[in-house]
This record gives structure tokens, sequence and C-alpha cells, in this order.
């Protein structure tokens, strides 16, 4: 009998130790959030690599290529975080970029000389205000400790990355979208609830996802919201 009891007792202990240890793991579940959010970043950073690449190969202007380099090795780096918090939450990430991205990339690699400087400009303008509002999104909204850390780490570089493709816009002449002063959306934007860059939704464009002048989330405007200040 007293075999049995330790048994039972030992059993016991053992349905003890599993208990925290699963209520451990199911509260490490990422949210839908947290998880949209670090699938949109790395298509960003992919984006970002593959287009900081053309830059340095096709630029006209050396200001360009230079920018592409810093971009592509920025996002390189914040690319390897995004990918060890991700494996260590159990995301699977996207191995290519959004189709919206592809044809920028497409674009950018039919264009030459000026053309491709003003596009690849442009373009980088749009993608940086979406990955921004995106990041400010997880900042305020993410609950997985991890990533709303990892969106802390990444809203200054994508700051500076935005500050730096507009002085290079003014340099060369490229017309740089109105915004809004408070850095919040103007009237007609979506803010917030605009989706994750890269993301599947249909308020607002992938990273890239205009040649254009950079267009409004959700279209309701032709302003864009300013990133907040850095």
């Amino acid at each position: 009998m007293l075999g049995i009891k330790r048994l039972g007792l030992l059993a016991a202990l053992v349905l003890v130790g599993v208990a925290p240890a699963a209520a451990a793991q199911a509260a490490a579940q990422p949210s839908t959030q947290d998880t949209q959010y670090l699938q949109a970043v790395h298509q960003v950073n992919l984006f970002e690599i593959t287009a900081g690449d053309l830059a340095q190969q096709k630029g006209q202007n050396q200001g360009v290529k230079d920018l592409g380099a810093m971009l592509k090795t920025d996002h390189t780096q914040l690319d390897q975080t995004v990918q060890q918090t991700a494996s260590q939450l159990g995301v699977e990430l996207p191995n290519e970029p959004s189709a919206d991205q592809q044809a920028v990339i497409d674009k950018l690699n039919n264009a030459s000389g000026a053309e491709f400087d003003r596009l690849w400009v442009t373009s980088e303008l749009a993608g940086h205000v979406q990955a921004i509002q995106a990041t400010q999104t997880e900042i305020s909204q993410g609950s997985e400790p991890s990533v709303v850390q990892l969106a802390q780490t990444a809203l200054p570089t994508l700051q500076t990355h935005y500050d730096e493709l507009v002085a290079l816009a003014n340099k060369l002449g490229i017309p740089v979208p109105q915004t809004s002063a408070s850095g919040t959306p103007s009237p007609g934007g979506t803010g917030t609830e605009s989706p994750a860059p890269g993301g599947t939704g249909t308020e607002s464009p992938a990273p890239g996802g205009t040649t254009e002048s950079p267009a409004a989330p959700g279209g309701g405007s032709t302003e864009v919201p300013a990133p907040s200040e850095s």
C-alpha cells in the first residue's frame, strides 16, 4: 500500500509540474497582432534588402547608392532579430516579398538612370511610412513582450531611414507627400488601423506598393501621416 501511495504521490507531482509548463507554453503564444507584425516586418526586410541591392547597382545618383547600402545593412540586421523571435514563438514567416512589393521590384528592374532614382525614392518613402505605422501599432497594441521590444528597437531605425529619404528627395527635386505636423494620420487616413506592411489587407499598400506619390492608407486623402519624431 505504501508503494502504491508513493506512486500516486509521484504521479500527482508530475501532473503538478506539467500543468504550469503547459500554462506557460499557452501564455507564450503570440497574438494575431504580434504574428502579423512579425510576418509583415519580415516581408519589409526582404523587400528592402533587394531594393538596397538594386539601388547600389542601378542608382544614378551617389546618394541613392549610399542610402541603398545603408537600408540593406540595417534591414539585414533587423531581420536577424525578426527570424530569431519568430522561431522562439513558433511563427512561420513568408519566404518572399508580397505581390505588391514584387511588382515594385519588377518596375525598378526595368527602370534606369534618373527614372530609377525617382521610382526608388518614391517607393521607399511610401514603404517606410507604412512600416512606421505598422511598428507604432505593434508598440501600442502588441501583447508579446519580445515582439513589442523588437518594434520599439526598429522604430528609431525606420524613422532615420524616412528622414534620410526625405532629405534625398528634396536634394533630387522629387516631390515629398504633404504630411501633418503632429505625426498623426491626416484626415481620411486610417492610422493605426491600417494593416501591417506586406499584409494582405486592402486598406493600405505594402511597402513600395505604389510607384507614384505615396498615398495615404485607405486612399482617403492624398496626404500621408508623418512618422512620429524619434
